[in-house]
């Protein structure tokens, strides 16, 4: 009888006798308010298990809150780490990207060169060298050692 709640049914019974309510009127009305009292009112022990169980519910929470955040925290670390792996690498692409570029433009520039090269060997352009006026071009002659 740990839970329930003490109701003296006989002295409500008797107060509403000395009211002028009939005794089966009374019997009727005291049955149910012992059962609206037993299952709407709540005991101290009713209280006290609540508390407990919303301590052990608080506990719970708490010890699963703290294993979220330690979680989180390693989660965060490793994102952090793959963040770097991957900028480090993308850095490395980037590099190996420009002399690739690099090269590939020096190849196609020295390519160029050769074929103009090639070309003027194939086609020379007539030229012409012209004294420029006023000078004379000597040219000498050399001389045999027999004296001819």
């Amino acid at each position: 009888m740990g839970n329930t709640i003490a109701f003296d049914t006989h002295a409500y019974i008797k107060k509403l006798r000395e009211a002028g309510v009939d005794e089966r009127q009374a019997e009727v009305q005291a049955e149910a308010l012992v059962a609206l009292v037993e299952d709407r009112l709540a005991t101290k022990r009713d209280i006290a298990d609540l508390k407990r169980d919303f301590k052990e519910l608080d506990v719970k929470l708490e010890t699963r809150s703290k294993e979220l955040d330690v979680k989180l925290e390693t989660n965060l670390a490793d994102m952090k780490r793959d963040f770097k792996e991957m900028d480090t690498k993308l850095e490395t692409s980037l590099r190996e990207l420009e002399l690739r570029m690099i090269l590939k433009m020096g190849g196609m520039i020295l390519a160029g060169i050769g074929i103009l090269f090639g070309l003027m060997r194939a086609w020379p352009l007539p030229v012409q060298f012209a004294p420029i006026p006023g000078q004379e071009i000597r040219q000498t002659v050399p001389q045999s050692p027999l004296g001819r």
